[in-house]
């Protein structure tokens, strides 16, 4: 009777390492680093996810805002909202004319009239250059603010949803309504690692002069950036550096990344 060959295994080799040394730094940055080649060309895999992360930038900058959608979600926040327009009349005026996305349109001073006075501040949420930002970040960013701003007393006028905004609009609103501190929050330019990064700009005093040099600016809020809670933190910490020294922009230090360090350092040696 013949037997059946026992089958011999394999002998165990460990796993082995990439010849590619650029394998170990891809896991740590979104950022298109190393990539392969094909004589002096891309190859075809990362030539095609750099055509399909331009067409998401470019999609993000032409999709229009679900206004009715965004006031739905920010109608849960205790704040009324109000839905204005830029004298920007569609999205293609929008791209050409700068200009006309800093100026509101004829109909909304008007609806604002009738909650002009005595506020701290306004927040301002606006579409921007990518309306999927604002869609998906919003919320959440003004979530966490509000609740502790209006626990310390802080005045806040009706959140104001703008179609067609650029950020100088924050100053037209603010004048308008008579706020002390305007607050936009904006889809950003997408880039080709994030179409969806939304940005916010806060001014002390706003008026027909501000400039950019007038603002503060917290960039690439967004899960992979700066999440919720830490926008949330340094838009408090910025609003009340604001009020206490009754400045904004380049003349004040924002040292809220320093503070953030600080509470995680805490957070960790105290686990409870």
């Amino acid at each position: 009777m013949s037997k059946t060959p026992s089958r011999r295994r394999a002998p165990h080799r460990p796993p082995r390492k990439s010849d590619d040394p650029w394998v170990d730094l891809r896991r740590l940055t979104a950022a298109r680093i190393g990539l392969k080649r094909a004589g002096a060309s891309l190859a075809t895999g990362p030539l095609l996810e750099f055509q399909l992360a331009h067409a998401r930038a470019r999609d993000a900058v032409h999709a229009p805002l679900d206004a009715p959608g965004l006031i739905a979600d920010l109608g849960g926040l205790g704040v009324p909202v109000l839905d204005i327009a830029s004298a920007a009349a569609d999205r293609q005026h929008y791209l050409m004319r700068p200009d006309l996305g800093r100026r509101l349109a004829a109909g909304a001073e008007a609806v604002l009239a009738p909650h002009a006075g005595g506020h701290d501040l306004v927040f301002v949420v606006s579409d921007g250059l990518s309306a999927r930002a604002v869609q998906a970040h919003a919320r959440p960013v003004l979530a966490g603010v509000l609740p502790e701003l209006r626990a310390e007393g802080w005045r806040i006028a009706p959140l104001i949803v703008v179609r067609h905004g650029r950020v100088a609009i924050g100053d037209a609103i603010g004048m308008a309504l008579g706020a002390s501190c305007a607050a936009i929050l904006i889809g950003e330019r997408p880039g080709l690692t994030a179409p969806d990064s939304m940005g916010a700009y806060l001014t002390w005093q706003p008026h027909r002069q501000t400039t950019d040099a007038d603002r503060n600016c917290i960039s690439n809020i967004r899960p992979e950036g700066i999440g919720y809670a830490d926008a949330a933190f340094k838009l408090a910490h910025l609003l009340r550096a604001m009020r206490a020294r009754r400045l904004s922009g380049v003349a004040l230090k924002d040292d809220s990344d320093r503070l953030l360090i600080e509470r995680r350092s805490r957070r960790k040696s105290d686990p409870r």
